[in-house]
């Protein structure tokens, strides 16, 4: 028997929790991080015929517990261990209020990692997905993506970074790992970046789940607000992206009535009450460009001079190539083609060999009735891109322009 949505939530949840209090107990998160796998598995399998206990949360630490003592009375400093182990074995209901899930986004998105290691390692340890829901997700083979999380939960053990909440110098670069990390998981399942699918909805609905977490923890911090935010507002277009056969269908040509509102509305004041407390960020400004395109009813109500003075602040803030290049978009739509095909000029150096590049650049020979330039650079980017859908909206769009 498989167990339910509302139990697949529930361990989801609780993951993060149980992880950081055994991890802190026991001094060791890679065979906590194990054990609390199992516990999962175990109480996916027990529950939806024995039902939900009383006390989850203390059922997995319970089971969790035994687990590790398990692996410690396996070792060869048996007895060592095992006393040791005694000592900070606690009641079940021990730690209850305490909830680690933040400690631990902030462990797997240590500084040491990479990004896709650090994602892969976030997805299992506070997102509750298993290895192979996280290598289906990527589309690489399993056994590759145990590797993966291996090595991420090896180089954290070598830190020697004890488990705990980061120090307050410590906050600010680590919790803009941990957004960055959720930025991307988001990022990937709106946007698939590989494969046959539009979008990755197990991706980006978890990515929207962990910064609710966050948010909730830290709900004083703009940031935190603003990338929920923007994730809200972007995700709300979702249903309008694609058509009946899964084709690309981009922003001006979307059917707008299949926006979701309540999204849409939610976004919109999470980033009020993120900018009314001051000092914006990166994240606020991209939410404030996400809610000017869902406050147009139509295509032509967009304040494209707001959204081009926007990504101006964005891009003297990151001096991101990407930034720039959605910038060149909006300058097109404000000053015409010919200025955004200027720009696109100093880009070239940065983003050379990026299909994104083309396909923009295609985009404005469109606009400038340069058909023949258009066809080639529409080529060139579907030929870069790895992106199924994105590769047919190409070709489509070329081959119209061929035919006239």
């Amino acid at each position: 028997m498989t167990a339910g949505p509302h139990i697949e939530g529930l361990l989801r949840e609780l993951a993060p929790q149980v992880l950081g209090v055994l991890a802190r107990r026991f001094g060791d998160f890679d065979a906590a991080e194990d054990a609390v796998q199992e516990a999962l598995l175990a109480a996916a399998t027990r529950w939806p015929v024995d039902g939900v206990p009383d006390n989850p949360r203390g059922w997995l630490l319970q089971t969790g517990s035994r687990k590790l003592l398990d692996q410690v009375r396996s070792e060869q400093a048996r007895r060592r261990r095992e006393a040791l182990a005694a000592l900070r074995e606690a009641p079940a209901g021990a730690a209850q209020e305490h909830d680690d899930t933040l400690t631990v986004l902030f462990l797997c998105c240590h500084p040491a990692l990479t990004p896709a290691s650090a994602i892969a390692l976030t997805l299992r340890a506070v997102g509750g997905l298993s290895t192979a829901e996280i290598a289906n997700a990527f589309l690489v083979p399993e056994a590759t993506m145990a590797q993966r999380i291996s090595r991420a939960k090896q180089r954290i053990k070598a830190s020697q970074v004890p488990f705990r909440a980061p120090e307050r110098s410590e906050w600010a670069p680590r919790l803009r790992s941990v957004l960055h990390v959720l930025y991307l998981i988001f990022n990937e399942g709106y946007a698939s970046s590989t494969g046959a699918e539009l979008h990755r909805t197990e991706l980006s609905g978890e990515a929207i789940r962990l910064t609710r977490t966050v948010n909730r923890m830290l709900p004083d911090d703009s940031e935190v607000a603003g990338l929920l935010a923007l994730m809200l507002l972007t995700d709300a277009r979702r249903g309008a992206r694609a058509g009946p056969d899964g084709q690309l269908i981009p922003l001006d040509e979307q059917d707008r009535t299949l926006w979701d509102r309540r999204l849409i509305g939610e976004g919109i004041a999470l980033l009020d009450a993120a900018v009314a407390r001051g000092a914006v960020g990166e994240y606020q400004l991209q939410a404030a460009i996400a809610a000017l395109h869902d406050r147009a009813g139509r295509v032509q109500d967009t304040d494209w001079p707001q959204i081009l003075a926007l990504y101006g602040l964005l891009e003297r803030m990151t001096g991101n190539p990407v930034v720039t290049l959605n910038r060149a978009i909006a300058v097109a739509m404000v000053h015409g083609p010919a200025d955004a095909l200027k720009l696109l000029e100093t880009l070239d150096d940065r983003l050379a060999g990026h299909y994104r590049l083309d396909a923009v650049r295609g985009h404005f020979h469109e606009m400038a009735g340069e058909f023949a330039a258009a066809v080639r650079h529409y080529t060139a980017a579907a030929a870069r891109t790895t992106s199924g859908p994105e590769q047919r909206y190409l070709t489509t769009r070329a081959a119209r322009l061929r035919a006239g």
